[in-house]
């Protein structure tokens, strides 16, 4: 898998905007990637040094419209720390 298919988009929320002052950044990451290939994509792409790398899964809601129904798509979701001396991550600063 290509870096860019790895990382599909930064998570922009308050919660994940509070944790970067601990050099932590939310990334939504492709459902088949593991921990290893979403850190070297992060080096890749940024040019940062990662530290740590923890994923979290989350299942797809019920939902309906009208006699329709299903669910939505499967997520997963990895916030990346950063090492001290390893610069920040711009796409997060504007």
């Amino acid at each position: 898998m290509d870096a860019r298919d790895v990382i599909k988009r930064p998570v922009i929320t308050e919660q994940s905007m509070a944790v970067m002052a601990e050099k932590k950044y939310t990334f939504e990451v492709d459902v088949r990637a593991n921990k290893t290939q979403v850190k070297t994509a992060v080096e890749e792409i940024f040019g940062v040094k990662v530290k740590n790398v923890n994923v979290m899964n989350y299942k797809g809601k019920f939902k309906r419209m009208g006699r329709h129904a299903g669910y939505t798509n499967k997520r997963r979701k990895a916030i990346v720390t950063l090492t001290q001396d390893s610069k920040e991550i711009e796409l997060f600063e504007a």
